[in-house]
């Protein structure tokens, strides 16, 4: 069969597997993403599973030139281009890596063309080259090399070995490999954030947040607030922490004003998963800027301003949803809604300060905004000092003070026991526990639609007009969104395919522009693999049906808007002479 109609066969049994097995036969989600991952697991052949481990550990090489044209091939002086701009140390001096010529080949088993061995010559201009002696494989020790094909992969040996020995997995240990790394990634911001939100509520900090913002800003202009702050939040922070941080507000400005429960969800998901796509320091635009050679302060200016046109966009569908669609807000196992209606009842003198309800979601943002802005700018810190703001700055332990800090905030303002309070904790991490569990299963099940191939799949592009190529860097985003969930690995992807002709001189617009269709395309068709999917859904109270209808919808119309916003910026400012 075809490659690319064998993995279009594969994700279409996922697909079915998981959206099946949810809508119609209501099944549990936990129950149908692991039934999925285990299927697409199952169908995807070991040869496969073995490209795409090799892919990403592999550095493709744009140009490879000799230097000499003099002598055996194996003692030829070569001076090497990469491509992956994203991992500018990855071609290393003083090592030997083994040469897989002709890029991904379904078809096609892994062998490698020889040995190509880094020479210490000295600092040069550009990380990315270096000169380097080619030998042949010791397989092929008979066999002359006489060149290096241009588009080859180098990875090391221990690398190679550890892609076959990943694709010689039986099916069910990858799909274990994919829930663990989920876990391991986001278990521990699930479980202090449940906390967090618990306390926020218990203490009556959420209520104090929310009074505090009827004051200042009305409860008309609530949900705009939501939007910008979410916004402003999500540049720094991930958008899953931005989520949890201000989910419980959500609930608690419901409570309080008896309305618009889906607008306060919808304005919270906006604003913070359009930062998370558009505006670096966040790693999809990050990489993007890198890849396609895209000043970092220029993506930030242009990501902020094409994030605020989106996200306005967002804020006017979820308006338009919100006045003929109703969310209730449902029971979590943390907090019933007897709890919310009596602790919204609260007097003023029972709540905690505004500056004290505010601090827990305040401190994991300047810690981990506060490291990443001393990354970018690299100041001259003494290094007992950074190490120490780097401590701080890692996402666990930044949400993990905010969590002992919110169970304090519990304890000075309702006087409660040890015990009262173990027995609170033990409420948020039974619901965290939950959301664990099915966004794990989510994270396995995207890793192996990862494993498929799918985003090697796309390997030319046509260069036309700005329309025609910032429309198809949208629509490769989209489609490698779609296939595996994760909005980060799509961009990457996207950039990777696209850098060549970014920085070939062949546009006729600012590569800046397919940066942001980039990070546009990676919004739309929000679904059952991608992780946040079911942190929004869980979170708040959704079924799995709303989170399509509200969620996935709203993410593709801010998706399409930023398309067309993009495109007329190209042809109104193509910003060719920056």
């Amino acid at each position: 069969m075809d490659p690319l109609w064998q993995t279009v066969a594969i994700l279409t049994t996922g697909l079915v597997v998981v959206v099946g097995g949810i809508l119609a036969l209501r099944l549990h989600a936990f129950l149908a993403l692991l039934f999925g991952s285990l299927a697409v697991a199952a169908l995807t052949p070991a040869r496969t599973v073995e490209w795409n481990a090799v892919l990403k550990e592999a550095v493709t090489c744009r140009s490879i030139e000799s230097l000499s044209d003099s002598g055996p091939p194996g003692s030829r002086l070569w001076k090497v281009t990469a491509a992956d701009s994203r991992k500018p140390d990855t071609v290393k001096a003083d090592t030997r890596y083994l040469i897989i010529p002709g890029g991904f080949a379904l078809n096609q088993p892994v062998r490698s063309l020889g040995r190509l061995i880094t020479l210490p010559v000295g600092q040069q201009t550009e990380k990315a080259f270096r000169l380097a002696r080619l030998q042949p494989a010791e397989d092929r020790a008979g066999d002359p090399v006489v060149e290096i094909p241009v588009g080859s992969l180098l990875i090391e040996p221990h690398r190679l070995s550890a892609a076959q020995k990943a694709a010689g997995q039986s099916f069910a240990s990858r799909v274990a490999a994919g829930f663990g790394s989920t876990a391991g990634s986001i278990g521990i911001l699930i479980a202090m954030a449940s906390i967090i939100g618990k306390c926020l509520l218990d203490s009556g900090a959420a209520d104090r947040i929310v009074r505090t913002s009827l004051q200042l800003f009305g409860e008309r202009m609530a949900p705009a607030a939501f939007v910008w702050t979410g916004f402003l939040l999500g540049i720094p922070v991930f958008f899953d922490t931005v989520f949890y941080l201000l989910v419980p507000l959500g609930k608690a400005m419901h409570v309080r004003t008896g309305r618009n429960y889906l607008l306060y969800v919808l304005t919270i998901v906006c604003g913070a998963t359009m930062a998370h796509s558009l505006v670096p320091p966040t790693p999809g635009p990050l990489i993007a800027a890198e890849q396609l050679g895209v000043d970092l302060g220029l993506m930030m200016l242009g990501g902020c301003l094409v994030g605020s046109i989106t996200a306005a966009s967002g804020f006017a569908f979820a308006s338009f949803l919100n006045r003929r669609c109703t969310l209730p807000l449902r029971e979590t196992a943390d907090c019933s809604l007897a709890d919310l209606e009596q602790l919204s009842q609260r007097r003023d003198e029972e709540l905690p300060s505004f500056p004290m309800a505010v601090l827990p979601i305040l401190l994991p943002v300047l810690f981990i905004g506060g490291v990443t802005i001393i990354d970018s700018l690299q100041l001259p810190l003494p290094a007992a000092v950074l190490q120490t703001l780097k401590v701080l700055g890692d996402k666990n332990i930044a949400i993990t003070l905010a969590a002992a800090l919110s169970m304090l905030t519990l304890i000075r303002t309702r006087h409660i026991s040890r015990q009262q309070l173990t027995d609170a904790v033990s409420q948020s991490l039974t619901s965290g526990g939950g959301i664990i569990l099915i966004t794990s299963a989510g994270g396995a099940f995207g890793q192996v639609l990862q494993e498929t191939g799918i985003a090697h799949l796309i390997t030319s592009l046509p260069v036309g007009s700005p329309v025609i190529m910032i429309s198809t860097a949208w629509l490769i985003t989209l489609a490698v969104r779609v296939a595996q969930g994760s909005a980060t690995v799509a961009m990457v992807t996207a950039g990777g395919v696209l850098a060549g002709i970014a920085t070939s001189g062949q546009i006729t617009f600012h590569p800046l522009y397919l940066a942001l269709a980039i990070g546009c395309g990676s919004k739309p068709a929000t679904w059952m693999n991608d992780s946040g999917f079911w942190v929004i859904t869980k979170m708040s109270g959704m079924t799995e049906a709303e989170g399509l209808k509200y969620v996935s919808t709203m993410n593709s119309v801010m998706g399409l808007a930023g398309l067309i916003v993009t495109i007329i910026g190209a042809l109104a400012f193509p910003l060719t002479s920056l």
